[in-house]
Order: structure tokens, then C-alpha cells, then sequence
């Protein structure tokens, strides 16, 4: 699992590639953690265009991140979603937490 990060006009943009499952959680969250802390940004933005797998304890990584930002009034948007990522948002009611644009 990679996880690269940059901060944009503003804007935390995350990139997550390879698989967030029972394996790589602890790592992400850690990441996530650093980066959500490492720089001022207004917004996050989460692209998992090369997220290939992702199950039930990276629900749990995503949903941990959006509450701590929620503290701190920052909203998380979610992009480029494989079939599967997208799936799971939909069905599991994350895109009510974390919104889809485009």
C-alpha cells in the first residue's frame, strides 16, 4: 500500500494505490494521521483511481479519518473510485459522509 499526498490551492489531495484491507489499515492510518496534521488545508480529497481492493476494515480507516476532520470542520471528498471502491461507497452509505465529485 502507497499512500501519496499534496497540498493544492487549499486542498489536501490524498492518493491511495494498492489494497486497503486488515493488513495495510494500520499503516494508512497512521499516514492519514501524519498528513491531516502536517499542513492548513481546507478540505481533503481522497483519489482512489489506483485503490484496488478495499473491505471492511478500510471502511473503518476512512470513516476514523472523516470523524477527526469533522472535528476540525474539514470536509472529505472522494474521486476516481474503481468499480469496486465505488460499490462499497454506495452501498455501505459512505458517499452521506464523504461526497463523490467528479
Amino acid at each position: 500500500m502507497k499512500l501519496k499526498s499534496r497540498i493544492y490551492n487549499g486542498s489536501l489531495y490524498v492518493l491511495l494505490c494498492g489494497e486497503l484491507d486488515t493488513c495495510s489499515a494500520g499503516y494508512v492510518r497512521e499516514e492519514l494521521d501524519k498528513v491531516f496534521g502536517s499542513g492548513i488545508f481546507k478540505q481533503v480529497i481522497i483519489d482512489l483511481s489506483e485503490l484496488q481492493f478495499m473491505d471492511s476494515t478500510g471502511i473503518g480507516v476512512l470513516i476514523g479519518r472523516y470523524k477527526k476532520l469533522k472535528d476540525r470542520e474539514i470536509p472529505i471528498f472522494i474521486c476516481n473510485p474503481s468499480s469496486q471502491a465505488e460499490k462499497i461507497f454506495k452501498l455501505s452509505g459512505l458517499y452521506e459522509l464523504m461526497p463523490k465529485i467528479v
